[in-house]
């Protein structure tokens, strides 16, 4: 029997239905899972207020997290196995996440040990794996596997579904356009990989470094995305520069310049993000080997390919 420790933080609830189909093939086939769901402090909300949603931006990129209550009694102790669950907030890891992999008990829970990471999000999450990736690392972890869950939705559609569910908490079909985030289908669907990570765990696979979850479609890759997320993580760094200008989070004198970022916001998101998206496919043969080597580089560790679907459907 080995010990897993679960790490998610989820305000929808989405990533915890990810989390929980994930879990119990583990726990079926005897492993001690302890799933430790982070408490910001203070929370945040769910639905979001529109300012409270744009007041995390600045924190968020910079990486400089509200901490979280501290953890439980039962994350106490020695795991084989660390499954790290967690969303994307403005092209990096939510604040809840990220406070836990820089805290003193994260980097103590995580320190030589294997690392799965689990993102459920819109599309975007390259850059914040990024970011991740070099948490985990600073902690002294050792990612093994990475599994990336995205609204299936066409991108047009998402723009519109993704804030309402923010900002009203409704994700239902809205206007003839699909239900926002992952199907519950796709959700269930993790289970494939805690079946794998239960035979791994069984083999003492975690303790050779190499992935656990190749061949069973962890990760699909849209290259183009990356080189948008590149651009837009830029002027999000100058961005929540400026912001921070005004003071701590919660300040009112954050609000104009946050007003200022949003006013930015609409117009990458109406007009320079289509037209890098058409300029690409205009210049697909000049960029090739660069969006090739994004998708290369972001399949890994544990790759696209679905050879052993069929083991562990």
């Amino acid at each position: 029997m080995k010990r897993v420790l679960l790490v998610h933080y989820s305000q929808s609830g989405q990533l915890s239905d990810i989390a929980h189909a994930l879990v119990e093939p583990l726990r079926a086939a005897g492993h001690a899972v302890h799933v430790e769901t982070l408490c910001p402090e203070p929370a945040f909300p769910f639905p979001w207020p529109f300012f409270r949603f744009l007041d995390a931006f600045p924190e968020s990129v910079r990486l400089d997290p509200r901490p979280n209550q501290a953890l439980s009694a039962d994350a106490e102790g020695d795991f084989d196995l660390i499954v790290l669950c967690w969303q994307v907030w403005y092209l990096s890891p939510s604040q809840p996440i990220t406070a836990f992999l820089q805290s003193p008990e994260g980097r103590r829970l995580l320190r030589d040990k294997p690392v799965v990471s689990v993102v459920a999000c819109r599309n975007m999450w390259m850059t914040a794996f990024d970011k991740l990736c070099g948490l985990i690392e600073a902690a002294g972890g050792r990612l093994t596997d990475h599994v990336a869950y995205t609204d299936r939705a066409h991108p047009l559609a998402t723009f519109i579904t993704t804030p309402r569910w923010m900002f009203t908490g409704r994700r239902d079909r809205f206007l003839g356009l699909p239900e926002a985030g992952v199907s519950a289908s796709e959700a269930a669907g993790a289970a494939r990989f805690g079946r794998a990570l239960a035979q791994a765990l069984q083999r003492d696979e975690e303790c050779s470094g190499a992935p656990m979850l190749t061949g069973l479609r962890a990760v699909e890759v849209n290259p183009r995305l990356a080189i948008s997320e590149q651009a837009g993580q830029r002027a999000f760094r100058v961005w929540s520069a400026f912001v921070r200008l005004f003071g701590k989070p919660g300040r009112w004198q954050r609000i104009p310049a946050l007003g200022l970022f949003v006013c930015y916001l609409v117009v990458l998101i109406i007009t320079v993000v289509p037209l890098s998206l058409v300029l690409q496919r205009l210049f697909d043969p000049l960029l090739r080997r660069r969006l090739d080597a994004l998708r290369v580089r972001y399949e890994q560790p544990s790759g696209s390919d679905g050879a052993r679907m069929t083991e562990h459907d």
